[in-house]
């Protein structure tokens, strides 16, 4: 399987300053989407995400965009529209289309330059390499600057970044999940229970969070995912499974949601498949899950914060 790119009509590319440790990713529906989401995080940055409620009159987008860079990265998201503005994708108007995208922040800047941030160029330059291939993972794109395990500061912190899997059902239908890791706590594997990534040291970050250990938390830090299928979706039902997927966060994060995480999941849907919306939710959660295993497995070591893969 190749990730979210399972899904026919998305695609994916993506722009990484390795010199300045930061990126942004950007998920192309170019024939639109219906699209919810939901934040549980407390400390989130997004720019048009009032396009994914259902009381906006928006039926579909046309883009999702991660990046770095902190509140610096949303100018990502402008380079997108104009690369997509260019070929003629986007809402009809009377004077012409226009490319609904919706997108989401995290904070990298602690890693590599803090003067480093994605631009409206590396954006435009995400969604020029947009292809339906197998989804690159680890350091890339929006993953370039992830890091976990942040309680303590860097010096105690692990690399992560970006992972991508696919759930299939029967008849056809697939649910696949992206994620981008930049989570102030752990990541445990739901199959032992097992921190494997996170805070280096003999205690986790919710150990040391109840002993009083840690430093003061500070807004830094969030999960963002975006979940497709090929079943269809009212947008209802779209925001219903961004709301059950989080429960694939929830298996792999703890700390989760804290007042310094901003963490997010917009759900997507496109063609008509069928399937039940609980079974949807059932597929969601386990590829969200799977996604963020990937995001830490497969990040090396950059900017002298250790990763997994060697």
């Amino acid at each position: 399987m190749k990730g979210l790119t399972d899904i026919p009509g998305i695609s994916v590319g993506h722009s990484s300053d390795y010199d300045g440790l930061t990126g942004c990713t950007a998920i192309l529906c170019e024939r639109g989407a219906v699209a919810g989401g939901e934040i549980r995080g407390f400390a989130t940055g997004t720019a048009e995400w009032d396009l994914l409620s259902p009381y906006h009159v928006t039926e579909r987008i046309h883009a999702v965009v991660f990046a770095g860079g902190s509140a610096f990265g949303l100018e990502a998201a402008a380079g997108v529209r104009r690369y997509l503005g260019h070929k003629g994708i986007g809402v009809e108007t009377t004077s012409g289309r226009i490319p609904l995208v919706v997108s989401g922040i995290l904070y990298d800047l602690s890693i590599g330059k803090s003067s480093a941030h994605p631009t409206r160029e590396m954006g435009e330059a995400a969604a020029a390499a947009a292809t339906d291939k197998a989804v690159a993972e680890g350091n890339i794109g929006a993953g370039t600057g992830a890091t976990i395990g942040k309680i303590l500061g860097m010096k105690s912190a692990m690399k992560s970044g970006l992972g991508s899997f696919t759930v299939e059902l029967g008849g056809g239908v697939l649910v696949s999940a992206l994620a981008v890791v930049n989570a102030m706590g752990d990541v445990i594997d739901p199959s032992s229970g097992k921190v494997i990534a996170g805070v280096r040291g003999p205690l986790n970050t919710a150990e040391i969070m109840k002993r009083g250990a840690g430093g003061t938390l500070v807004n830094q830090n969030t999960t963002l995912v975006v979940v497709a299928t090929n079943a269809a979706l009212t947008k209802v039902d779209a925001n219903r499974l961004a709301h059950v997927a989080q429960l694939g966060m929830a298996r792999t994060i703890n700390p989760l949601n804290t007042t310094s995480d901003g963490d997010l999941v917009i759900a997507m849907s496109v063609e008509d498949r069928k399937a039940s919306i609980d079974t949807l939710g059932v597929a969601a959660s386990e590829a969200v899950a799977e996604s963020i295993l990937r995001a830490v497995r497969l990040a090396s070591t950059l900017g002298g914060v250790p990763g997994l893969k060697k």
